[in-house]
């Protein structure tokens, strides 16, 4: 059951830090709807995070851990106080990472509503305890720097360009240009500037080598780039639909199976 408004002497205060800015509303308006938190601020910029951090103490800091150019590790590292921390992350393979720097709790996204609840409960009880613990200290910067390296290490350097043969001629496709990505008649096209290159690449192999924050499977043989999604729409057979911002007004049908997964990359 969702609590009504929160009495302003008794909520938590809380700032959350994601690189992608539908996470940072989704998890806003779940925040609001506890009715157990006031939101002093939100940044999908590390560096502006640590900025005000550092200026405006706060009871919990709800922070995404895979950031490019500045982890969620690095960005603790660099903080002079540490509120308590709420790790939110697609990836399960950090959960023992988040907990190893005495974070709160982590959240998998999509984040459920009962969990978010959980860690909720557990701010509240360190709430009034102990001061915040400086991570600047030799072992905890130790931690941190180690985690935030690892992370570094194991991140795959992902495609910034594709090649296209064409003829005698290689052209290359900036990966932010292309809309889409599909299959058709065993070979892969990618979708940019009005136009369809094949690439010689298969939708699994570029499923792994593009970066997930910026592209998404929606079927078997189709990638979409997140940037070029203008509206979803449900069709008359059930089905859901993607419609991107392209000349073409390209629409691409959404596989059964992955319809929640797109849902909750969205933030729906």
């Amino acid at each position: 059951m969702r609590r009504g408004a929160a009495d302003s002497n008794m909520s938590i205060t809380a700032y959350i830090v994601d690189d992608e800015p539908l996470a940072v509303e989704r998890l806003r308006h779940l925040l609001e709807e506890t009715g157990r938190v006031v939101i002093v601020g939100s940044s999908t910029s590390p560096q502006a995070a640590v900025h005000f951090l550092d200026a405006n103490p706060v009871d919990v800091l709800f922070l995404d851990i895979s950031m490019p150019g500045m982890t969620g590790f690095d960005l603790l590292s660099k903080l002079t106080l540490q509120p308590s921390i709420v790790f939110t992350t697609a990836y399960d393979e950090y959960a023992l990472k988040a907990f190893e720097v005495n974070s709160v709790d982590y959240l998998l996204k999509p984040i459920d509503p009962a969990h978010l609840d959980r860690a909720l409960s557990k701010v509240e009880r360190l709430r009034g305890g102990a001061s915040p613990i400086a991570p600047n200290t030799d072992d905890i910067r130790r931690l941190l720097d180690s985690i935030a390296a690892s992370l570094r290490q194991t991140n795959p350097d992902y495609l910034g360009r594709i090649a296209s043969r064409i003829g005698d001629r290689v052209c290359f496709i900036e990966v932010e240009r292309v809309s889409h990505f599909y299959a058709e008649d065993r070979l892969t096209y990618a979708a940019a500037d009005g136009r369809t290159y094949c690439v010689d690449h298969t939708i699994a192999d570029l499923e792994h080598r593009l970066n997930p924050k910026q592209f998404i499977r929606i079927h078997r043989g189709t990638l979409v780039n997140l940037k070029w999604i203008k509206e979803i729409a449900n069709t008359f057979g059930g089905t859901l639909v993607v419609r991107l911002k392209d000349a073409k007004r390209t629409e691409l049908t959404v596989a059964r199976n992955r319809v929640h997964e797109v849902k909750a990359r969205l933030g729906l």
